[in-house]
Parts: structure tokens; sequence; C-alpha cells
């Protein structure tokens, strides 16, 4: 066993500075990533009790990630992407901070700070994106994001079980002689996130990127390909905002409360974190929509069991299934999004950016979609009834995601690869 990860160890080793320095910035990152998705919506939860609050927190995050996708683009002529990068993991930390320490929070105040943790957030994201694009090749880029999500499945293990019992135990308690409760405890959870956003930066500082000063990026017409991967993308954005929110709502009003929320996230990633990691490693491009068809497959699964059953256990098994869907799914999705910008972008002679910064609108119109269903659902029918259903239609439209990445995929491979 010990020769085993020496051997992996030496391998990560032999990979280049810039995918080594990514690799442990987003590790570094991951740690803070569970923090924003679950207990940030685990706390409006407990201090407002409406799911729809919750969706309409999500929706607003996904607007302000567009806007900053746009601005982004804009720096990039003047400033060097990792700059950006590094800028959207602080910033991100701060306002998250900041929602913490709010004493009242109302639609008003959820909006305002989703579309600015949004903002902050869409530096990181489009910025990963374009670092990672430069910095790999299609090669090599099943065992980078192997490894990247392996990361992010083992905190996603360790830091909701840390952070829920610490939330659950803090409850009640005093320190010198001043009484704690709860949002005292998510206030110094943001402040830890905080210092290891710092020392993300620094790790990021480590890497020899070059920098590429951007031009145009904003067109209105692609090729057709990127049309299809833009649906792809559009999918994608669908049940990506299900994901962030659902889980909470679903524990804190069915299951219990944090330190539970905590315990079902960490048990349900464990098998996960070691599967991505092994098929990373051993995956070839030729293997993922294999991978890409079993994550979907089992989503789908979980949200009909969460529908038919809707009680604590039918929670377990969603969750259980989401944890072991949102790796898979990015497994084959990034490199198949990134091996679509490698193809299109010779033949339509634009930067790389461009394509990032419409991925993003594609995402956000799926991922608007998804939470204007749910709000819809509850305000229209009922609660019950959104958190029962909204799932399975958004699980089920799903599927047709793997039909249509397999096309991407065939087309690239017989017209566009040299």
């Amino acid at each position: 066993m010990e020769k085993k990860l020496f051997k992996e160890f030496a391998f990560f080793r032999s990979q280049p500075l810039n995918i080594r320095t990514l690799l442990i910035t987003n590790m570094l990152y991951a740690l803070i990533l569970p923090i924003i998705e679950i207990f940030v919506g685990a706390y409006i939860m407990r201090n407002t009790g409406k799911p729809a609050y919750v969706a309409f927190y999500q929706l607003s995050m996904y607007v302000g990630i567009v806007l900053s996708s746009l601005l982004n683009g804009f720096l990039l002529q003047k400033l060097r992407s990792s700059f950006l990068y590094g800028f959207g993991i602080i910033l991100s930390t701060i306002i998250m901070a900041t929602m913490m320490f709010i004493k009242s929070i109302g639609i008003v105040e959820l909006g305002i700070a989703g579309l600015i943790l949004g903002f902050s957030t869409g530096f990181f994201w489009t910025n990963r994106y374009f670092l990672t694009l430069n910095a790999t090749n299609d090669d090599n880029r099943n065992y980078f994001f192997g490894l990247e999500t392996f990361f992010f499945s083992m905190w996603s293990i360790l830091v909701p079980l840390a952070v829920g019992a610490f939330l659950g135990t803090i409850e009640g308690a005093s320190f010198f002689g001043r009484p704690l409760n709860i949002n005292i405890g998510y206030q110094l959870v943001t402040v830890v996130a905080f210092l290891i956003s710092i020392g993300a930066c620094i790790v990021l500082a480590r890497g020899k990127f070059k920098s590429s000063p951007q031009k145009k990026f904003l067109y209105a017409k692609f090729h057709i390909l990127w049309h299809k991967l833009l649906g792809l993308a559009g999918l994608k954005g669908m049940v990506q905002g299900f994901l962030v929110t659902t889980p909470a709502i679903l524990v804190m009003r069915l299951v219990g409360d944090e330190g539970t929320l905590g315990l079902i996230q960490g048990i349900s990633g464990a098998l996960t974190a070691v599967l991505v990691y092994v098929l990373g490693r051993i995956t070839k491009p030729k293997h993922r929509m294999a991978v890409f068809g079993f994550g979907l497959i089992i989503f789908f699964i979980g949200t009909m069991f969460n529908a038919i059953m809707f009680s604590v256990t039918g929670v377990i098994i969603f969750i259980f299934c989401k944890v072991m869907f949102q790796p898979l799914h990015d497994l084959a999705y990034f490199p198949t999004m990134m091996k679509t910008i490698d193809a299109v972008k010779k033949i339509e002679k634009r930067d790389e950016y461009t394509y990032i910064m419409s991925h993003e609108v594609g995402l956000f119109i799926g991922r608007a979609f998804g939470m204007l269903l749910f709000i819809l659902l509850s305000y229209k029918i009922s609660e019950m009834f959104a958190l029962k259903y909204a799932l399975v239609i958004v699980g089920t439209i799903q599927l047709v995601s793997l039909p249509l990445a397999k096309h991407i995929i065939k087309e690239i491979d017989t017209k566009y690869t040299d």
C-alpha cells in the first residue's frame, strides 16, 4: 500500500509545474467550497425557514457569476488570469463571511449577497477553466480532473463532518463566560475559510502561467458544434442548481440539523472519492461516455427514491446518489467541454475565453430554468410538491445529456481531429 502511494505521488510530481500548482490550489479551495455550497443554504434555511429563499439566493448568485465572467473578459486585457483567479478565491470568502455577520436576512439582503458572492466565485470558475485549458491537453485531462475531483470529494466528506459536528456542539456552549450560538459558529467557520483562501493564493503564485492579453471575446454567432455544447451546458446547469440547494433544504426539513447534513454528505462521499481518482488515473478519453452515462443513471435513481419515499431514508438515498453523480459527471463533462473548445477555436480562429464566457451563459440558462422551476412549483402548487417532483423532472430531462454528449464527441473525432 505504501509503495502504491509513493508511486502515485511520484506520478503527480512528474506532471508539469502549472498542472501541479492548479491541483494544489484547487485542493485548498475545495476545503472552502462545501461551506459555500452546503452550509450557506442551511444557514439561510435556519434563519428564514423558506426553501424558495434559498433558491432565490442561488439564482442571484448565478446572475453574479455571468456578470463577473463578462467583466473578467475585459480585465484579462490588462491583468493575468492567475491574479484574477486568486482574487476570486479571496473575495468569495470575504463576501461569505460578510453575509454570516448580517443580523437580518430578507429577500433584498439575500439577493444582494447572492449577487456579490456569485460575482466573486465567477472570477474563480472562469479563470480556473481558462488556466486548466491552457495547462492540460486531452490526454492528461482525465488524470487532472480525476485527481481534482478526488480532492473535492474527500473534502466534501471531511469538511461537512467537521463543520457539522462543530455547529452541532457550539449551541449552548460558552467562551470565557460569553454564551455562544450557532450563528457565531458560522462566523468562526468563515474566518477559517478566509485563512485557507490566503494559503491557496500563496500556492497559486508559484505557478509560471503565461500572460495572454485578450482581445474580442463577445460573439453572437458560433459554429453548430459549439451550439450543441451549449445545449449540454444548459442541461448541466439545470441540475447544478438543485445539487447546491436541495440537499440542505431536504435535510433541514425531513432529517435534522447541520450535524446530520454533514454526516450524510460525509458517508456518501467516501466511496466516490476513491472511485473517481481510480477512474481518472486508468481511463482514457474513449471511456468518458461510459462514466458520464453511469453518473446520469445514478442521479435519476436518486430522484425517484426521494419522490417515492420522501422520508429520512429517501433523503439519505438521494444524497448518496447525488454525491456519487456529481464527480462522475464532472470527470467526463469538463474534458468533453475542453476538447470541444480545442476543436472550435481552430475552426473559428477565436480566443479560448470566447467559449468560456459563452459557456457560462449556457450554464446560467440551465441554472435559471432549474431554480425558477423550483420557485414556481413552490408557490403555484406547494413546497412539498416542489421538493418531491422538481428533482424528478430535472433528472429525467438530464438523461438527454448522454446521447447529446456522444454525438458531440463523435462529430469532433470524425470531422475535426487532425
